[in-house]
């Protein structure tokens, strides 16, 4: 059975094919961590970890790779703002990102590159990009040459607009006033300048064209072809990088080495809050943190994302994610009862399988478990292997669950110590008591003890810190 890909290049479907048979080498856009990620965020990376679980579950080998964006614009100024170092402030909120991908059950991809460990990666593509005449010094950095790009803008179809609205794409290229021969050319590299002061000093590397730090667009090229070869299967992102920035990351690898960039692009959808677009301004910037703080829990989040397709664009509520949440504790309940001791259904895993090979189409993925579920002539032990091979995919965690109980809702992993379940139980309690007091010196002895209790209106989850 084939794997179709929705290839953004194309604008159409196609047979994936590898470039080696059986593997699959794979780059994803990561964050950009000047502060906490954000749920739209996740959402693209909810997506490449779909992605890479679909190859896995066909029996591919992936290679998986992200990148940290630690020096640009963004972490400068921020970094500038709290009066910290660059490298103080990437660190902090890179820790915060891996928590919330651990919280989201996002695999690890297999590297995991920051910019600045890769500078000089980038000076050499600079160069070569110099020596080719692809890019130009100014006076103020080093620019790629669009002109020289025959190709350039084929990913955003930049020929297929109006005039209009290719100028304003093309625009959205230059953020800032800098010395170059076509404003629509993008930056390389940055010469050293005062306003790249962080907290202690000025961010800067020394390079033979000229001391300074990378642009932006420069980072993923470089890391992606050092890590996985000048032409790569799959890269992934948001529809918003699809310009400029994976625009920009296929002329300038491209013009470096003479060979195809990607294979095949894939891009999520946008996720609106509240019917608007997500935006610090309007107060609807939501984290993994905040939605705890409304008792969602990330794994309802993720099962929530799965019952739409990521090309479709979703609109998030509470009240939308909180549905979902009662459907995937009820899933919990129905695991939890069925006994072990199964196999999986081949009838339901060819058809599983057949709808994660049609482009990663999770919402029918999502439609078959409630089908197995509710199956009469399917065991209960066949179903329970078979929502566990399934799981494999989905990545929502059912080989930790213990029970879930059916009063309280406790969706408990299998490690845990019985005597934290027990306080978790006794502090619900407590809860519906009102007495709140209790509740959170329980809370207290939980979180002493290496767990931690997250609650819903359905229950609660606990989880090991």
């Amino acid at each position: 059975m084939d794997i179709l890909i929705h290839n953004t290049l194309s604008g159409k479907k196609e047979v994936f094919k590898p470039l080696v048979k059986g593997r699959v080498s794979m780059y994803q856009c990561g964050l950009t961590v000047y502060d906490t990620g954000h749920i739209g965020n996740f959402r693209t990376f909810i997506m490449g970890d779909i992605i890479r679980r679909t190859f896995e579950y066909r029996g591919y080998f992936v290679t998986q790779v992200t990148n940290i964006t630690d020096v640009d614009d963004k972490t400068i100024r921020r970094s500038r703002e709290e009066k910290t170092s660059l490298l103080e402030l990437t660190r902090r909120y890179e820790a915060l990102y891996f928590e919330d991908m651990e919280s989201l059950n996002i695999l690890m991809p297999h590297r995991v590159l920051r910019a600045t460990d890769h500078v000089k990666d980038m000076i050499e593509m600079i160069s070569t990009l110099l020596e080719k005449g692809f890019a130009y010094p100014s006076k103020d950095g080093i620019y790629f040459s669009i002109g020289k790009s025959a190709e350039y803008g084929a990913l955003a179809r930049l020929d297929k607009i109006s005039a209009t609205a290719n100028d304003m794409l093309r625009e959205r290229i230059s953020n800032d006033e800098y010395e170059k021969e076509n404003p629509r050319d993008f930056a390389l590299w940055k010469f050293e300048s005062d306003a790249d002061r962080d907290g202690e000093k000025i961010v800067s590397w020394d390079a033979p064209f000229g001391k300074g730090r990378p642009g932006w667009h420069i980072e993923c090229s470089a890391m992606a072809t050092r890590a996985l070869g000048d032409t790569i299967d799959i890269h992934t992102g948001a529809t918003d990088l699809i310009f400029p920035h994976h625009t920009n990351e296929i002329a300038q690898s491209e013009a470096a080495t003479g060979k195809r960039f990607v294979n095949y692009w894939i891009h999520g959808a946008f996720m609106n809050v509240n019917d608007a677009k997500m935006s610090k301004s309007k107060g609807n910037f939501i984290k993994i943190a905040d939605l705890e703080a409304e008792t969602i829990s990330p794994l309802s989040f993720r099962y929530w994302l799965l019952t739409s397709h990521y090309h479709t664009q979703v609109n998030f509520t509470a009240d939308a994610v909180k549905a979902a949440q009662h459907a995937f504790i009820r899933l919990a309940e129905a695991y939890v009862s069925w006994p072990e001791g199964g196999a999986a259904d081949a009838t339901y895993a060819d058809k599983f399988s057949a709808f994660i090979s049609d482009d990663f189409d999770m919402p029918k993925a999502i439609a078959l478990v409630w089908e197995l579920a509710k199956d009469k002539k399917v065991s209960d032990a066949d179903k329970r292997a078979t929502l566990l091979d399934f799981d494999r995919v989905f990545g929502l965690g059912f080989d930790a669950l213990l029970h879930v109980d059916q009063d309280s809702g406790i969706l408990a992993p299998a490690d845990v110590p019985i005597e934290i379940q027990v306080l978790a139980e006794a502090r619900d309690e407590a809860r519906k008591a009102k007495d709140w007091a209790k509740a959170d010196a329980l809370r207290a002895e939980i979180e002493e003890r290496g767990y931690s209790v997250q609650d819903s209106d359905a229950g609660f989850v606990i989880r090991e810190l």
